[in-house]
């Protein structure tokens, strides 16, 4: 069961992803064609909140898919050094940790984006809606609480296996 829950988990992360990339990849064209046509004197209007926006899709979308990969930067030169079951238990500990944090994060940024619809918050150039980044923003917070759930899972079958 828990690898069909890691399985679906590092799927659910990989289309996150693909959204960050697509996020970011927005972010670059839009940059690059705000400088190029700020030499005719025909800036876009809006690039710096789009640009922001965009960021912020990329940052959290991405946040699932890198914690699945275990690409954050870590520093464990002393729990190398423990043994293999001690580890074990200090990552469970690490993503059960994490996991309450993000958990809180997800939550109040989807409490955050219910204010900002209600109160009908928009951007001051483009008037663009707010919220959906925010609820975006709680969509990549809640995949990683997910992730680190099933990886501290994980860890608990491995420690509590004889």
């Amino acid at each position: 069961m828990i690898q069909r829950l890691e399985k679906w988990t590092a799927r659910a992360a990989e289309v996150f992803n693909w959204v960050a990339a697509a996020a970011v990849t927005g972010m670059m064209l839009l940059t690059c064609m705000d400088i190029v046509l700020r030499l005719f004197r025909r800036p876009i209007p809006g690039t710096y909140e789009v640009v922001g926006f965009l960021g912020a899709v990329f940052a959290a979308f991405s946040l699932g898919y890198t914690s699945v990969n275990r690409g954050h930067i870590a520093v464990d030169f002393i729990v190398q050094k423990l043994p293999a079951r001690v580890q074990t238990v200090v990552d469970g500990v690490n993503a059960a940790v994490c996991a309450v944090l993000f958990g809180l994060l997800a939550r109040q940024s989807m409490r955050y984006a219910a204010d900002l619809r209600s109160f009908g918050e928009v951007s001051m150039t483009l008037q663009m809606p707010v919220y959906p980044f925010v609820y975006g923003i709680a969509a990549g917070c809640w995949l990683l609480v997910l992730v680190l759930a099933v990886r501290v899972l994980k860890n608990l079958a491995v420690t509590l296996k004889p």
